[in-house]
């Protein structure tokens, strides 16, 4: 078995982590896309906006009925920060012979040297980095895989950016997410 692991703030899940994570199954032959929603991640100066019930929420309800998609709590639940190397110690812990596949944006993977224990992030699991058009290119040591995806420009920020000036979020979030965010007055002041 071989199963992805994408993790974020997840502050809302998009379109374009979707396509991410489904391009990652596809090119590298995985299982399951486990998301793994980070309860602070150490690296972010700002903490996220929605908490972490509502975050967890929106990816469960982003990924349902996707036949490989999980949502993985593990973050959520133990305190923070969130460490990667922390929630790999774990998932391994469960599953010692499972394949990891870390799946990592460009800029997260240029941040990697930066990681708590990186070298060991890179023995718990593969590194996949995320590639696409007119994006810088990665080069480590730690990285074994790139996964090409389409350039989608849509961003989290952004998102909450048209949720505060009442601006649609339609096509860039899943219908379920929209109307999540609608129903609990999400990034609004």
């Amino acid at each position: 078995m071989a199963t992805g692991i994408l993790g974020g703030s997840f502050d809302p899940i998009h379109h374009g982590h979707c396509i991410a994570a489904d391009r990652a199954v596809e090119a590298l032959g995985l299982d399951c896309v486990l998301f793994v929603p980070a309860a602070q991640q150490p690296l972010k100066t700002q903490g996220a906006a929605g908490t972490m019930q509502q975050r967890s929420d929106m990816v469960r309800l982003a990924i349902a009925g996707h036949p490989r998609f999980r949502l993985e709590t593990c973050e959520i639940d133990r305190p923070p920060p969130s460490y990667t190397v922390d929630t790999l110690r774990q998932l391994r812990a469960r599953q010692p012979e499972e394949r990891f596949v870390l799946i990592l944006g460009a800029d997260a993977a240029a941040d990697l040297p930066r990681w708590r224990a990186a070298d060991e992030v890179a023995r718990l699991a593969e590194i996949a980095v995320l590639t696409r058009p007119g994006a810088p290119e990665v080069t480590s040591a730690f990285v074994k895989h790139f996964v090409a995806t389409p350039a989608i420009e849509i961003s989290a920020s952004d998102i909450r950016a048209r949720c505060l000036t009442g601006r649609s979020i339609r096509y860039l979030v899943p219908d379920a997410v929209a109307s999540y965010i609608a129903r609990h007055r999400l990034y609004q002041q």
